[in-house]
């Protein structure tokens, strides 16, 4: 594939700013008089939102309607999915199960588009040299994830297909730095992430793959917005998926370019870094029923172990977008 350099900015720049023009002529005038002042964006280390932040696509589309993007960072899906329901935030991204466990906590927010994915960059790891050889082999063991994260939806649906419980573990409820630090150690006998972590755990000569997540769970992804805030800005929502539509369709052509942008990001290495952007789907789509389908199966999972106080609707909070031909 060819490679694209970071030294093409200003071209691409020149082009946003062409396409957020044509955005403010296309916008109805009521909708350009209402635009916010400012777009608030959660975003974690890794996916779509960080390389739109790194290469200035929003600010290069909502800058010239008079919007200033604001960025904020959150270590993992749960929290920034707390702020998002609260209002601190406007936008962001997580994973399957953050956005069950923040619908029956009642937060405020919509699905309003999709990464739908296979599940290949997630896994849970053991040591090298751990006795625990098959997902039944947990039984009894401690492991590692973070609660109402996209782990703790894999952990559950690993253990059922190793005939095994939820109530067969010790489940150890830490974010991903800490849990890291903890699998290191040796203080938990499992460990279920995502990329990058998973990729950097896996360069190590003493851990080793138990389980993939794919052909367990697929782990699509969500981009998610505040409520009133996609009520009032119907389009301004709409400009964002778009935005992150055209980033994925750049970071599928040309994933050597995306590893080094995220290293240079992250600070985690390069060889980390291509190894869990070779196996990321990067793809942005409306929320589609089967999508949804995937989602209620997950919530009804989650209530069934009581992990959620009340059953609930997915498509009850879904956002329906349109994206421009």
């Amino acid at each position: 594939m060819a490679r694209t350099h970071f030294a093409r900015r200003p071209v691409l720049a020149g082009l946003f700013a062409l396409s957020a023009s044509a955005l403010a002529l296309s916008l109805p005038a009521h909708a350009q008089d209402a635009t916010p002042k400012e777009v608030r964006i959660g975003y974690q280390k890794s996916g779509l939102l960080i390389l739109a932040k790194q290469r200035k696509s929003l600010e290069a589309r909502l800058n010239p309607l008079g919007i200033q993007v604001k960025w904020a960072e959150f270590s993992f899906g749960p929290p920034l999915l707390e702020a998002l329901g609260l209002g601190s935030v406007d936008f962001g991204t997580t994973g399957d199960a953050p956005p069950i466990f923040a619908q029956a906590a009642g937060a405020n927010l919509l699905y309003v588009s999709a990464q739908e994915a296979a599940g290949s960059g997630a896994a849970i790891l053991v040591a090298e040299n751990s006795p625990i050889k098959t997902l039944a082999d947990l039984k009894g063991k401690k492991v590692g994830f973070a609660k109402a994260s996209s782990a703790h939806n894999l952990t559950i649906a690993a253990l059922e297909k190793g005939g095994l419980t939820y109530q067969d573990i010790e489940p150890i409820y830490l974010p991903p730095a800490d849990a890291a630090a903890a699998f290191a150690r040796g203080s938990i006998d499992a460990w279920t992430i995502w990329d990058p972590y998973f990729a950097i755990a896996e360069k190590s000569k003493n851990t080793r793959i138990l389980s993939l997540a794919k052909g367990i769970v697929t782990q699509n992804s969500f981009f998610l917005a505040n409520k009133d805030f996609t009520a009032k800005y119907p389009e301004i929502v709409s400009a964002i998926n778009g935005v992150l539509a055209d980033t994925a369709k750049w970071a599928s052509q040309d994933q050597e370019a995306v590893a080094v942008a995220l290293a240079d990001i992250t600070g985690v290495d390069l060889a980390s870094q291509r190894r869990a952007v070779a196996r990321t789907e990067f793809t942005v789509s409306p929320v589609s029923p089967a999508v949804v389908a995937e989602q209620q199966r997950i919530a009804d999972r989650f209530h069934r172990l009581n992990l959620i106080p009340k059953p609930i609707r997915v498509k009850d909070i879904v956002w329906t977008w349109t994206p421009a031909s």
